[in-house]
Parts: structure tokens; C-alpha cells; sequence
């Protein structure tokens, strides 16, 4: 029997179903001037800024706001382009638009930190950048040339790590150097998104949960949306579903690649080992075939450790494993640390590497965040609600992206189990 616990360690100190009022579904309106399909961080960016224009909003969610992984993500916040793909971006749309969809990963990353400050919201924020080991010794200078052409391009800020300094870095031999992305840092996601449903509330905006969309029809310029076996009608509809984009929605369970992630927490550590393990109190990943990511816990008092789960479903008695046998890999000194909390859940990346908005028959969207959702989140969240006011500052470098599908893709991603576990062997095998 597992000795941890299957939800997410954020929990302990900001629990969706505890943290906010919402309303029952038996408070449904018939009609709503704006209604919002899910309630995490796009949403909620995107409803306050419309409640505080002065619309009446609507936010619905199948769960308790922020369930997905607006409560279930590692906290990492930075551009992280490399999750973006350099070379999908640039083979999509050519080097010039490639660029512009870069640099404004670098105005979310802005934004969120600008946000944080001006609302004064607590949730544990460390501005203290984020290493990136590389994991083959000929992959050093590789990393070096892609930093100074991002750094080029957009104005990241990077300091080179070689392997006889990265002690001062972390706490491993398992790398070869790195780099570290100097803007980049880590905040309490949990306690981040009960910040976001507070100011929705105070905004005046509503929020019904758990009230699950099963559907929207237009009309002319009417707007039904089902939620169960109720029926409301909206002048504007935006759907934020990310990863959690379901059949009810076909056009946009088409479009999006829902990947598993997980995540597992350790026990209380030792000062000094939390010290020995990241000097700077920095964020962590590397430069493999399978996304890995880890970080200090607010508090510093343990590691969180995530990666993507090799299964379709939440199956803790598989990754749990799979991610301490990394985690040991990475850190031999945690070869007898229990685990305490071990979650996952659903990010969405995209068939052309960028994340999307805009209006399909009517109902305007904002998704695929391509696994670094935090900021991204956040900012295009607002940037969707000021398109749906008619402000000019809602202009993205998104806005002329087609959101294209594959053929006979369906909405699950049959295939990512057995592409996950041979990235995962061509790594062990250092290939």
C-alpha cells in the first residue's frame, strides 16, 4: 500500500474545494453577458479583467476552480523555450514570426512578475533562476549556441555553467555543465490560483462549480451553452479548457495533445541537505528527450520533483516509481527519502509547437500552453478578455496562427505512451 498521498502537496496549504465560495449549479442564470469555460488561470485572468471592465461574468468548471493543473503544476515560471520547440516554431512559421512568438514569451514572464507585485498577492514567489543541466558532455556547447541565439532574439538573460563550477549550482554529478536562465523562478501555484479566484470574486465576477459544459451551439449571434441539462444563453463565450478540453467540444478536443504530467513530493529534508542540493534556491531541468523538471518547495524544506507520467491515466503506482528512480538518478543522496504526496494532471501542447487563441463560430478560446502554462496562462488569459472588449491592447503575435489538427487524430494521444518510455530508454542509454 502507498505511503503517500495521491494529491498534490499545494493542497496542504490551498485546497480548491476549501479555498473559495462558489456557487451551486442550481444557481445557474439563463443568460449571461460573458461566460467563461474553466476555471483556471485562463480563466480567471480572463474574467478578472473583463469584471473589473465592467462585463458580467459567468466562470463554469467541470471540478472546483484551479482543480486541473492550475493547482497541479510545478511552479516553474520563465519563457522556457525549449518546451516551445525552437525548431517546430521556426519550421511552422519561418525564423522572423518564430522570433516575435519568442519575445513574447519574454512579455508573459513580464507580466506575471509586473501582476504579482501590483496585486500584492503572496504565494511564495523566488525570483532566482532556473539551471539547466545538460546530460551528454557534447550537448554543452550546443546549449551555449541556442542560449546566445535566444539571448540575441529576445533579451533573455543566461550565464553558462560549466561542469567544474555547477556545484555552486547543484547538488549532482549527473551533468555535464549547464546553463542557467537568470529570469526564470518558482511560485506556490496553488496558493497562486486562490489569489486569482478571490480577486474574480471581489471583481463581481461569479463562479459555478462544478457545473460541466456538455456543449455550445450558436445561432445567429445567440450563444447556447449546456451545462448538464441546463441551458444558458451568452453574448460572449470563451472556452480555457488547456489540457482538460474534452468530445463535449470537438473543435478543440481535436487541437490539443493532452500529456500527463507528474509530480512527487519529499519528505521535510535537512537544511543542510536542501543547501547541498540547490545553493541558490534555484528552479531545475535538463536538456533530455523526456521534459523533467524539478525545484526547492516554497519553503525550502523539500524537493519537488516532476516529470511526464508514461500512462494516459492517473496511475501514482506507476510514475511514483518511475519518477524516484530518477529523482535517485539525479541526487544518490535522496535514495532514502520517502515521498508524501505524489499527483499529476494534464498539460496541452499544440501540433505547431505555440500556444493559441481567437474565435471559432463564434466562441473565442485561449489553450496549449505547450507545458509552461503558468505565465502563459496568465498573460494570454488577458490578452483573450481585452479581444473580447474590442481593446487594441489585446493584440498577440498568436492572433494569426490557424489551430490546425492532424488527420484522424481523435483527442487522445494513443501514441505518446510508447514515444514517452523510448525517450525514456534512449536517455538512460545516453543516446
Amino acid at each position: 500500500m502507498a505511503n503517500y498521498l495521491t494529491r498534490p502537496y499545494w493542497w496542504d496549504a490551498a485546497e480548491p474545494h476549501l479555498s473559495v465560495a462558489a456557487s451551486s449549479p442550481d444557481n445557474l442564470p439563463k443568460h449571461v453577458e460573458t461566460l467563461i469555460v474553466g476555471a483556471g488561470y485562463s480563466g480567471l485572468s480572463a474574467a478578472l479583467t473583463l469584471a473589473r471592465s465592467g462585463r458580467e461574468v459567468l466562470v463554469v468548471d467541470a471540478e472546483m476552480p484551479a482543480y486541473g493543473c492550475s493547482s497541479r503544476n510545478g511552479g516553474l515560471i520563465g519563457p522556457s523555450f525549449h518546451k516551445l520547440g525552437l525548431s517546430g516554431l521556426k519550421s511552422a512559421f519561418g525564423q522572423e514570426k518564430a522570433t516575435a512568438i519568442l519575445r513574447e514569451s519574454m512579455d508573459c514572464l513580464k507580466y506575471l512578475k509586473n501582476f504579482l507585485v501590483e496585486e500584492k498577492i503572496d504565494c511564495g514567489l523566488h525570483l532566482t533562476g532556473r539551471f539547466r543541466g545538460v546530460v551528454k558532455p557534447e550537448g554543452y556547447e550546443s546549449v551555449a549556441r541556442e542560449s546566445e541565439d535566444l539571448a540575441s532574439a529576445t533579451g533573455m538573460q543566461f550565464e553558462m555553467i560549466p561542469r567544474a563550477a555547477q556545484h555552486a549550482e547543484i547538488g549532482s554529478d549527473h551533468y555535464h555543465g549547464g546553463v542557467v536562465y537568470l529570469d526564470d523562478g518558482h511560485l506556490h501555484p496553488g496558493l497562486y490560483a486562490r489569489a486569482l479566484v478571490e480577486r474574480v470574486l471581489v471583481a463581481g465576477a461569479q463562479i459555478i462549480a462544478p457545473a460541466r459544459v456538455t456543449g455550445v451551439t450558436r445561432n445567429g449571434a445567440k450563444l447556447t451553452v449546456r451545462i448538464g441539462e441546463t441551458e444558458v444563453t451568452a453574448g460572449q463565450v470563451l472556452v480555457a479548457t488547456n489540457g482538460y478540453s474534452g468530445p463535449e467540444m470537438p473543435f478543440f478536443h481535436h487541437r490539443v495533445i493532452p500529456i500527463r504530467s507528474a509530480i512527487i513530493a519529499t519528505e521535510q529534508l535537512p537544511a543542510g541537505l536542501m543547501s547541498e542540493l540547490s545553493p541558490k534556491n534555484r528552479g531545475f531541468g535538463e536538456s533530455s528527450r523526456l521534459v523533467l523538471y524539478y525545484r526547492p518547495s516554497p519553503d525550502g524544506t523539500r524537493m519537488i520533483f516532476g516529470g511526464r507520467a508514461f500512462d494516459l491515466a492517473d496511475r501514482p503506482d506507476r510514475y511514483v516509481p518511475d519518477l524516484r528512480r530518477m529523482m535517485h538518478r539525479i541526487f544518490p543522496q535522496l535514495s532514502d527519502t520517502q515521498v508524501t504526496h505524489a499527483w499529476s494532471g494534464t498539460v496541452a501542447y499544440t501540433f505547431d509547437h505555440a500556444p493559441h487563441l481567437g474565435v471559432h463560430d463564434g466562441v473565442h478560446y485561449v489553450m496549449g500552453y505547450c507545458g509552461s502554462g503558468v505565465g502563459r496562462a496568465s498573460y494570454f488569459g488577458r490578452k483573450v478578455a481585452l479581444q473580447m472588449l474590442g481593446d487594441p491592447e489585446g493584440r498577440t503575435e498568436l492572433d494569426d496562427l490557424s489551430f490546425e489538427s492532424k488527420p484522424f487524430y481523435n483527442g487522445t494521444p494513443w501514441f505518446l505512451p510508447a514515444f514517452l518510455r523510448w525517450n525514456s530508454m534512449m536517455d538512460r542509454f545516453g543516446l
